[in-house]
This record gives C-alpha cells, sequence and structure tokens, in this order.
C-alpha cells in the first residue's frame, strides 16, 4: 500500500518559501473527518434505481443542482449567510468530475482525467483554503512526438531537443520568427498556432492532437482553444505560470465533503433534477447542468466533446513517465496518460495510470468552441436570463471551457448578486 502521508496529515505539506508573500493558509475552519449530512430533505422513495425526494414547498431557500465546483461553492456560500440549502447530484458522489479516490492499490486517482489545480486568484485560493491544506505541484507535461518526449507548451528546450540545435533565447525568437505564418484576423484555433510557430510546429504537435480531442481541423475551432497554450522561449517546462499550484493535500473529495459540513446543507445523491421540478422544494434554483437540458433542448442539443477513461494499475514499475502526463499527439487512438503519483506525491510498490479517448457521444465534458454553437447557447441564455428564480452557473450551464478556479470565482460572483438586498430573503 502507499505511503500517503499528504492524504491525511492535518499539516500542509508544501514549502513555505513557494507560498505568495502576503498569504496566510490556515487549516480548514470545519472539522476534519466531520460527516455531512447525506439524509435526504424529508423522506425518499425509489422508483427504479432514481431517488425521489417527497418534500413540501419551501423546505430550502435554495434548491442546488450539482455537486461539482460551481453548485458545492455555491451551497458553501449561501450556507454560511444563514440560508437552507438543499444540494442535489444525478451521481451517487459528490465533486463532480473533480471526484477522486484511492483504488485497490492505494493510489489516490481522478475518476474523470487529471485535475490541476492553478489560479491567479488570491480571493479563490484563499477561499478554497478554508477547506483543505495544499500540497505544492507544479505540473509538466511531455509531448510524444518523433520519437522523443518534449515539453510542451513549446519552449526553448523543445525547439533545440526536436531540431538538434542549441538556440539561445534571443536565437529561439528569431527561429520562431522565420517560421511563423502571419494571419490576420485570427479567427480560428489554426491561425492562431501557425502565427504563432509555423506549420511544421503546427503539425506535428496541434494538428493530430485537435483531431483527436475535438473531432475537428484546426481550422474548424474557435481561435479561443489555441489560444490557451502559450509558447515560451526560455526553457519554463512548467505546464501553467500561475501564482498558485497546489493540490489539496487530502484530495478534491475531501475538499468538498469539508465545503459540505455545514448544518445549512442537505444533501441528496442520485437524483435528478426532473424528479424535483413539480415539487419546488425552495423558491430559488442554482443550476449548474447543461443550460439546454433545463430548457429540454428546445432550441435543439448543444454539442459538446466526450470523453472515454482506461484506468490501469501497473505493478512492473514504479514510476511509468518522467512527469505526470504525456500527451500523444499523432500516435494511439489515446490523447493523453497521466500518472497519478505525480500528482499526489504518493511513494508507492507499482504506479496507477489513466488513459484517454476523446469521443462524441456520453457524459457533456467539453463545449466545442464554434461560432454556431455560440450562437445556439446565446438563444439559451436569453432564456435562462428571464428565469427570476434561477442562477445558471459553471462550465455546462454557461456553456464556457471554465478552469476549475474560474468556476469558483464564477460561483463566488453569483453568490454575491443572491446576497445583496435586492435578492430574495430567506423564507420564514
Amino acid at each position: 500500500m502507499c505511503r500517503a502521508s499528504c492524504l491525511r496529515s492535518s499539516r500542509s505539506t508544501r514549502p513555505a518559501s513557494r507560498v505568495p508573500s502576503g498569504l496566510s493558509i490556515n487549516a480548514p475552519s470545519t472539522h476534519r473527518g466531520a460527516a455531512f449530512s447525506t439524509r435526504p430533505a424529508t423522506r425518499s422513495s425509489t422508483i427504479g434505481t432514481r431517488n425521489v425526494i417527497v418534500t413540501s414547498e419551501h423546505t430550502h431557500d435554495h434548491l442546488i443542482v450539482g455537486a461539482g465546483f460551481a453548485g458545492v461553492v455555491c451551497a458553501r456560500v449561501l450556507a454560511d449567510a444563514g440560508r437552507r440549502v438543499l444540494v442535489i447530484d444525478r451521481r451517487p458522489h459528490i465533486a463532480g468530475n473533480a471526484h477522486d479516490r484511492l483504488d485497490a492499490h492505494g493510489v489516490l486517482i481522478h475518476d474523470y482525467g487529471p485535475h490541476i489545480f492553478h489560479t491567479n486568484s488570491k480571493r479563490v485560493f484563499e477561499f478554497l483554503s478554508r477547506f483543505t491544506d495544499w500540497r505544492f505541484y507544479e505540473h509538466r507535461v511531455l509531448a510524444k512526438v518523433d520519437d522523443q518526449l518534449l515539453p510542451i507548451p513549446i519552449n526553448r528546450t523543445t525547439i533545440n531537443q526536436l531540431y538538434g540545435l542549441a538556440l539561445s533565447g534571443e536565437e529561439v525568437i528569431a527561429f520562431l520568427e522565420r517560421a511563423r505564418e502571419p494571419r490576420h484576423p485570427l479567427r480560428t484555433s489554426e491561425d492562431v498556432v501557425l502565427n504563432s510557430v509555423g506549420r511544421d510546429l503546427c503539425d506535428k504537435f496541434f494538428r493530430g492532437y485537435t483531431r483527436k480531442q475535438w473531432g475537428l481541423d484546426l481550422s474548424e475551432l474557435s481561435a479561443g482553444v489555441a489560444a490557451r497554450i502559450p509558447t515560451r522561449t526560455d526553457d519554463d517546462d512548467r505546464y501553467f505560470n500561475d501564482s498558485f499550484q497546489f493540490m489539496p493535500a487530502q484530495g478534491y473529495t475531501a475538499l468538498f465533503e469539508r465545503m459540505l459540513d455545514h448544518p445549512g446543507i442537505t444533501l441528496q445523491l442520485a437524483c435528478d433534477h426532473a424528479t424535483l421540478r413539480d415539487t419546488a422544494p425552495a423558491p430559488h434554483t442554482v443550476y449548474t447542468g447543461p443550460i439546454d437540458a433545463y430548457f429540454e433542448h428546445c432550441f435543439g442539443a448543444l454539442p459538446y466533446r466526450s470523453l472515454r477513461f482506461e484506468h490501469e494499475h501497473r505493478t512492473d514499475t514504479d514510476r511509468l513517465q518522467p512527469v505526470g502526463t504525456v500527451n500523444y499527439p499523432n500516435d494511439h487512438a489515446y490523447t493523453r496518460v497521466t500518472e497519478f503519483k505525480h500528482l499526489t506525491g504518493q511513494q508507492c510498490a507499482g504506479t496507477s495510470i489513466v488513459r484517454e479517448y476523446a469521443q462524441a457521444d456520453g457524459d457533456p465534458y467539453y463545449p466545442i468552441p464554434r461560432p454556431e454553437n455560440e450562437a445556439l447557447y446565446r438563444r439559451y441564455a436569453e432564456l435562462a436570463e428571464r428565469q427570476t428564480h434561477v442562477t445558471f452557473v459553471g462550465r455546462l450551464a454557461q456553456y464556457r471551457y471554465y478552469n476549475m478556479d474560474q468556476i469558483v470565482a464564477a460561483a463566488l460572483t453569483a453568490c454575491e448578486g443572491l446576497l445583496t438586498p435586492a435578492a430574495p430573503e430567506p423564507s420564514a
């Protein structure tokens, strides 16, 4: 089994020198290990495999649909303000796609692919720090290109190793200037990549990966997708350059448990929102699910990319990869392989990995950024704006490719609006 002090310790395992000055990271305000309520609001009955809450009207102030980051952050903020909150989720667990757990070999794995926390927002980091200690972690990614493992985002090391060069930083700038194909305006992701690094690097690192990940060519995706990935002319091989780069020391599920540990929060899992639409357990709803599903796809379904995960525990090695994630832009059907021990810092015999396969069908993961999809979303957003007693927040509800910190920030902002004097007061 793993030695996983980082998953049990009540003290942070981050190096103190890595914490930005002026920021205090304290132990969670909630009691470690305290149970949060999983009781139904009144009583639950089972019809088939679906749990249905039977309740009178307005037994809570807010119904929150979804126990991922958007929903649970809203739940905690509203509960701290004295509101009575009912959180439901159709899945049998909390934490949404960030859910993690110990596998049969004691390795903390992410069920829905790697979730790496990073942010530049002190506000977001301090809010989450109420509920977790942190393990300092800077994620690194390599891409398998031409039988080499090369840093991504592209940096000086990438170019020198790929082409057998020894360029300085200034020489890398000149190299990229010669390689790039100027594009204006930058309408598509292909425009962005060609304008930045040119055709050869585009084809080696981006084109094949994009086809697998999105089922589309770079030329068919909006510019914002490729704009998320920088190009560097130094040797910085970190995947992110945010000020705060940490992993929850005891995992994401533990973080969510502590956020939900409040007497004003009731949690009901394996509960579909459709079963409650006619019972009105609260005068206000925070909805974090797919916005098109809320409106019963009246304008048609919003397109998403889904993922399939292939988890494996390897007993033939204690460390399979030199970094947390290796991308496969050109070879194999999967897009990337993540080795979890890099993320957790655990020391184990053997190692646990996950391979990711992008696909069209399945649970919605990534909104597909194309102009016609944005136009369809805007039609749903106009309907949402007319819903005076529903707040839509989160990646699925806002049809946005949000990082975790962006979801937390959106939830905090949404709650500010709900807690202003103009917002409905809790029911008597």
